[in-house]
């Protein structure tokens, strides 16, 4: 593992809380989703992608979409954690794979 070095920095209260907020939400300790969040900005910025990753993308009519978000919404106040969008989709797609045996 990686030597780690502290890094702390003033931000707006409204954005701590934010970032606090999605971060128990995420069930990651803050270095880990700070970390994640940093991580994941500079390979937006530098124009990389997650290795092995390929993006599906689809319109959805909005009644669906709707009903996913208020699912979503439902199943992170069930269990205390967030849901993502992400997360759902992709385990419906691993479910049915699975379903048909599709390896």
């Amino acid at each position: 593992m990686e030597a780690t070095k502290n890094l702390c920095a003033q931000i707006p209260e409204s954005l701590h809380a934010r970032v606090r907020t999605e971060q128990e939400q995420s069930g990651q300790t803050l270095s880990q989703y700070v970390t994640a969040l940093i991580t994941e900005y500079y390979n937006l910025k530098e124009g990389r992608k997650m290795e092995g990753t390929r993006t599906m993308a689809f319109q959805i009519p909005e009644e669906l979409f709707q009903r996913i978000k208020r699912y979503l919404d439902s199943e992170s106040e069930r269990t205390g954690k967030k849901v993502s969008q992400r997360e759902f989709v992709l385990g419906l797609i691993q479910k049915a794979l699975d379903d048909a045996n599709i390896a």
